[in-house]
């Protein structure tokens, strides 16, 4: 019996490729970038892009928290390959190809729909030293559609096919539609939804759409910060993330044969987990300051490490242990980047 059955994660979200290269403090000037920063791509970021390309000596790394933690599901469960589907909007352009080399050589069965409207979404990180500056250009990402591609009766297949489905809450500005379609399709048929609170900006200004989306939520996953966003959007009157985590839990639920199971990170504090009827706190791996190289990509590391336990029928106690394993390593890394094989049992 193989550990997890083709295409059984399903992801859909934002891809974005990830254009990484050690820049100096003109190029930063230039462009008005801060050294340790995430800003959202405006005009004058336009050809910043091109010159780093031809500038500097770049790496392509594929990126976008979704399609990162199917990706680190993936690595985490080895073989069989193609476990991890993943559904987004690209563009028919050079940064498109090598989005769909990258995900074939991390073993990840990426359909993504095509367009020519726009390119493909980018994300600069400009790094100097210890810092990144991080500039996304969503682009084409934000062009997904249901009819033009989840409707497809090809596509909605690999939907069926998977057990557990897990969406960013950044896709929420992208396709409501499409989130609900498929979080219907697990909630019908009882099979594991999960959801991120993304950052706080979905929990504020897209809380209509991520309400329309939470009965069907099966597993809940956010940060201390997105937590305490979503609290006080909710007016859960507490800052307790314990509380929060129960409060959540607690939410209307359509399918009742799942109780939601919430799963807040802390960065170096534990890992709360509001299961049942108890909220339990889990602590992270240790690791010397001296051996964090990027702490950006820990939380889709964390998640693809969970799901990676999760798809093969493990316990939740388990599943956390391999987000905290993941996520370990992947701090120790430039980027959501990892070595050849995981060790971890």
């Amino acid at each position: 019996m193989p550990a997890a059955s083709q295409n059984a994660l399903f992801g859909m979200g934002n891809p974005l490729l990830d254009i990484c290269a050690v820049v100096d403090k003109d190029f930063l000037d230039k462009y008005g970038l801060k050294p340790n920063d995430q800003i959202l791509a405006e005009d004058k970021h336009k050809e910043m892009f091109e010159e780093m390309v031809k500038k500097f000596k770049v790496e392509y790394r594929a990126g976008g928290a979704t399609q990162n933690s199917v990706k680190v599901a993936q690595w985490m469960i080895q073989e069989p390959h193609n476990v991890g589907t993943f559904f987004g909007c690209i563009g028919k352009d050079k940064f498109g190809k090598i989005l769909k080399e990258k995900a074939e050589e991390a073993h990840v069965d990426a359909h993504y729909y095509e367009q020519s409207e726009e390119p493909t979404g980018s994300c600069a990180a400009c790094i100097t030293g210890d810092n990144r500056s991080l500039v996304a250009n969503l682009a084409a990402a934000n062009c997904y559609k249901k009819e033009k591609h989840l409707d497809l009766e090809e596509n909605w297949k690999l939907v069926e096919k998977a057990q557990v489905y897990y969406i960013a809450g950044f896709f929420l500005t992208v396709s409501l539609e499409s989130i609900l379609k498929v979080a219907k399709h697990a909630s019908e048929n009882n099979k594991i939804f999960c959801l991120n609170l993304s950052a706080p900006f979905i929990c504020e200004f897209f809380k209509e759409a991520l309400m329309k989306v939470m009965p069907y939520v099966d597993i809940l996953f956010g940060n201390e910060t997105e937590a305490a966003a979503f609290a006080r959007e909710q007016g859960f009157e507490t800052e307790d993330i314990e509380e929060i985590a129960k409060k959540a839990q607690s939410l209307p639920k359509e399918n009742k044969k799942r109780q939601r199971i919430v799963v807040f990170t802390q960065g170096k504090e534990g890992t709360v987990m509001a299961k049942g009827d108890k909220v339990e706190t889990f602590p992270v791996l240790e690791i010397d300051q001296s051996e964090i190289v990027d702490t950006n990509g820990a939380g889709d590391a964390f998640v693809g490490g969970f799901l990676s336990q999760l798809v093969q029928d493990k316990t939740f106690e388990q599943c956390i242990r391999a987000g905290h394993y993941a996520a370990n390593v992947i701090i120790r890394h430039a980027g959501c980047t990892f070595p050849e094989k995981p060790d971890f049992h």
